[in-house]
């Protein structure tokens, strides 16, 4: 993987709004989950980018997210639930590219990537 060149627009969000008043991993972790809770406009539409082992998504599929999920968060990965197969389950955030969403929903999920590629 690549590291994410510097944007320094972004790192001030983060810095000034997502961790600030932040000291330990998990504090961090929480701000991020209720940035990103607060940020992104569900339910929009989004497509699976990339499979992984712990989500039954596969590349190309279009799903319904509808929420944060309320597994605890980690500086690593970030859960959201979906709709899917008729039934609701949750999936790293990071696995999926917004298709129909509002542009703040495309800055909060472009930040967490932005995050997780640095």
């Amino acid at each position: 993987m690549t590291r994410a060149e510097k944007d320094e627009e972004r790192e001030e969000r983060i810095e000034m709004r997502i961790i600030v008043d932040t000291y330990s991993p998990e504090e961090q972790a929480w701000g991020w989950c209720e940035y990103l809770d607060d940020t992104m406009d569900f339910p929009f539409e989004a497509r699976c980018v990339t499979e992984q082992e712990e989500s039954p998504l596969e590349e190309g599929e279009t799903v319904r997210v509808v929420g944060m999920s309320p597994t605890d968060p980690t500086l690593s990965q970030m859960f959201v639930t979906i709709e899917w197969m008729d039934r609701t389950l949750g999936v790293p955030l990071e696995q999926l590219e917004p298709i129909e969403a509002s542009s703040k929903t495309d800055q909060a999920i472009a930040d967490w990537q932005y995050w997780l590629d640095r």
